[in-house]
């Protein structure tokens, strides 16, 4: 070991041969999980026959993530102090199931897994098999709250899990792949950000093993000065711990995270007790060890340990090949399996009891299962917020300030002197932009660095967290909210899509929790986008893109909402819902703009329960018992202030036309009940837009997500949307749905083709249409803004 002080705690020679005897039970659990399917405690010869037809799964990083585990234990129990286990190499799922197992947390949860032979062969037929479990570190792993299937973010989820949760330390493995990636690389920037006061630790530990899938890793191949001073300029002072010994290894390592723990609490007592800690390093461990350490060291004529090629299965051939069979039971034989497990297949008494005890085990850790430590938010009164709508689309408010108020105060009612608070705002530099800033008379900007005169709202104290990189907003929530918490991400529309695969892997993640019992419900992932793809007026095309809402729309029916609110009072409706919600990833598209207002709190609240609605004053039905000749419907807030405008031009020209306006909030609605826990019943579905009359939709996203969920409605092509088509620049706000073609004069245009009755005047009013249009064009051109009937246009 390289770079740290004499450890306080001893190790002694007996309990190094103590851990190493855990070690060799969780190498032989987690090679037998890849390979075997009978003959599970090599009780008799192995044969073809008790090997997997299908030999899946990653030998390479369980030795070390496994070394690690087993010090982690001695530590824990040592100390008495709580840690989260957080895997970035996440394919090394059966190593974290073996101690899971070993230690005794898998088999409370999973009755049937016993400790005994017929248990152990039930751990090893379950991994990567049809009915059992997958072969990451997945959400039925206990202990996880992070799979790491796609890398780069186990640095991002360590930091959530440890912001207002003082007492936790987070030992995060980085795998030297993982480091490679560009989330990860940002997450290293975390000492900014985390407050020694009120917030844990996180320990990274970058497990170098040199390679990768299929070759070297930048790290890996990277000296230790190279090493110090990329982690040094970050904020971290490393320890590197380096070898293939084992019993060194481990002496080493266990010296290395004795100095690490004490390092953290001498700066956590430190700050807590008022000193300043400006300038400290907190510690992260550099471990290097053999990829496949104690596997095969050659096959075949090729080196294996210590290269990529240890990185999945070793032997692979072992169910045709003898001499691969021969080396597989010589192998597993290495770790003596028959002084590991009793004549009834139980784990020994000597092994089992260096596990924690009860909570204190990192499979059993509450802090892994943050529903046991949520606690619903605080959430003050709506109408402390509402916007006065005395008359529909005459009001003009900047819609989100509202949420910012609200949030403001949800702040103030959910937080503690002891620590932060259980509810934090997370975006990339843009919650003023996004006109949220009412946030900041509660709390500052997070930040830990030096600050200067000129600095707006920054402190060490501060708990709303910017940083520009929606990849670390998102992984820290997703990381807040796993260990218990509740928050928001904001972002701005396009820009969402960055952490795209983000959303899709923690939508996932819910999926598969769902069904399980022991996984106690979290508090939702909400999402806002703002600056949307309509209103971007001072920046361009870069800045137009609503693709998130396609992304999330096709996942799991159980887990996504999308909203669109049109106004201030639906999305406080919605986002009080959200708030309120659990294991839910709610998608809230809404501009930051000033924009009409329409609907009072009491109506948004019973619009954003029913999904949907027809807005009857602003529609020409009138009483009749007649379906209308063409129904208008509006998505999202301006096409429904496009929707409003149109229907105003038909009843002004066409005022016998039947003309029905429906406003659409929550846009899963509109799938079939069967589809969606949201979905509409076929005669609700029928009541709104009519059983086979035509309909002009205009939509905030692509118009193809809105045919996707009509699939299987009746005549669903007599749905015509309008929505981006891909077509923007730094524009105008009306020349955007001009460009599209999604403005109020297409969409009247739209509607005379498509009603049931051709009424009178109808090529007056399609003549003037095409002429505002063309108007518009050398209007905007010579004036460099819109119309002024578009600029002042109100609901009439």
């Amino acid at each position: 070991m390289t770079g740290a002080r004499t450890a306080d705690t001893t190790y002694t020679d007996a309990e190094v041969s103590e851990d190493l005897r855990w070690w060799d039970a969780a190498n032989y659990l987690t090679a037998a999980q890849i390979y075997l399917q009978d003959n599970v405690l090599l009780r008799e010869p192995l044969t073809p026959d008790h090997i997997k037809p299908r030999l899946l799964g990653h030998w390479g990083t369980g030795p070390g993530l496994s070394a690690i585990y087993t010090v982690l234990n001695r530590v824990i129990r040592e100390t008495d102090s709580d840690w989260l286990y957080i895997t970035g190499p996440g394919h090394g799922g059966p190593a974290l199931v073996a101690n899971v197992y070993l230690e005794g947390t898998y088999t409370e949860i999973y009755p049937h897994v016993t400790r005994d032979a017929r248990g152990v062969r039930r751990l090893c037929r379950q991994f990567s098999t049809p009915g059992g479990i997958p072969s990451h570190v997945s959400v039925q792993t206990p202990g996880s709250i992070h799979e790491g299937g796609e890398l780069g973010y186990a640095l991002a989820h360590a930091a959530g899990a440890a912001f207002d949760h003082p007492d936790l330390v987070v030992a995060c493995v980085i795998g030297d792949g993982e480091a490679e990636t560009g989330p990860l690389a940002g997450s290293w920037k975390l000492p900014a950000f985390l407050n020694a006061v009120r917030d844990g630790a996180v320990l990274p530990i970058l497990h170098l093993n040199e390679a990768k899938i299929a070759g070297p890793t930048v790290f890996g191949r990277s000296s230790d000065d190279d090493i110090t001073d990329y982690l040094g300029g970050q904020g971290w002072e490393p320890v590197f711990v380096e070898g293939d010994d084992p019993r060194e290894v481990f002496a080493d390592l266990k010296a290395a995270l004795d100095h690490s723990h004490s390092t953290i609490r001498e700066i956590q007592t430190a700050a807590r007790g008022g000193e300043s800690t400006a300038g400290t390093r907190w510690p992260a461990i550099v471990l290097r060890t053999p990829k496949g350490w104690t596997g095969p060291h050659e096959v075949d004529g090729q080196r294996i340990e210590g290269t990529h090629r240890a990185h999945q299965v070793p032997l692979s051939g072992v169910r045709d090949n003898a001499e691969h069979l021969w080396q597989l039971e010589t192998w597993l034989r290495s770790y003596r399996p028959e002084e590991l497990f009793d004549d009834a297949g139980a784990i020994i008494d000597d092994v089992t009891r260096l596990a924690p005890e009860g909570d204190r085990r990192l499979g059993a850790t509450p802090y892994a299962n943050g529903g046991r430590l949520l606690a619903p938010l605080h959430l003050p009164p709506l109408s402390r917020y509402a916007v006065d709508v005395d008359k529909p689309g005459a009001t003009v408010h900047p819609t989100t300030t509202v949420l910012g108020d609200y949030m403001r105060d949800i702040y103030s009612e959910n937080s503690s002197p002891d620590y932060g608070g259980t509810f934090r705002l997370f975006s990339p530099d843009e919650t003023a932009s996004n006109k949220l800033d009412a946030v900041f008379d509660t709390t500052d900007r997070c930040w830990q660095l030096p600050t200067t005169e000129f600095d707006d709202n920054l402190s060490a104290s501060g708990r709303v967290m910017e940083v520009l990189s929606e990849h670390l907003c998102q992984g820290w929530l997703e990381g807040y909210l796993l260990t218990g918490r509740h928050g928001l991400f904001a972002s701005y529309e396009a820009f969402a899509m960055i952490s795209a695969s983000m959303v899709v892997q923690h939508t996932k993640w819910l999926q598969h929790a769902g069904p399980l019992d022991w996984r106690a419900p979290v508090a939702s992932l909400n999402i806002l986008l703002t600056s949307t793809c309509w209103r971007n007026d001072h920046n361009g095309f870069s800045h137009q893109g609503p693709g998130l809402i396609d992304a999330v729309m096709p996942l799991a029916s159980d887990v996504v909402r999308i909203w669109l609110p049109a106004d201030s009072n639906s999305l406080l409706s919605i986002a009080e819902h959200c708030f309120r919600s659990r294991d839910h990833v709610n998608l809230i598209v809404v501009d930051k703009q000033p924009h009409l207002q329409y609907l009072s709190l009491d109506e948004a609240g019973e619009q954003a329960a029913a999904g949907a609605s027809i807005w009857e004053w602003a529609g020409t039905e009138g009483d009749s018992a007649d379906d209308p000749d063409i129904v208008l419907v509006g998505a999202g807030d301006v096409p429904t202030q496009e929707i409003l405008a149109a229907a105003q031009l038909l009843r002004e020209w066409v005022p016998y036309l039947r003309v029905r306006v429906v406003n659409v909030m929550d846009l899963m609605a509109l799938l079939p009940q069967t589809d969606h826990p949201h979905g509409m019943t076929d005669d609700d579905f029928a009541d709104l837009f009519t059983g086979d009359g035509d309909v002009v939709f205009a939509f905030h996203g692509y118009p193809r997500a809105v045919h996707q969920l009509l699939h299987g409605r009746p005549d669903a092509g007599r749905f015509h949307v309008r929505g981006f088509s891909e077509q923007g620049t730094t524009t105008t706000p009306f020349d955007m749905v001009v460009l599209n073609k999604m403005s109020r004069y297409h969409l009247v245009l739209e509607a005379l083709r498509r009603a049931r009755r051709v009424p009178e005047r109808s090529d007056d009013l399609t003549a003037y249409c095409r002429e505002q249009l063309a108007r518009h064009r050398e209007y905007v051109r010579e004036h460099f803004e819109d119309l002024p009937e578009i600029q002042d246009w109100t609901w009439s």
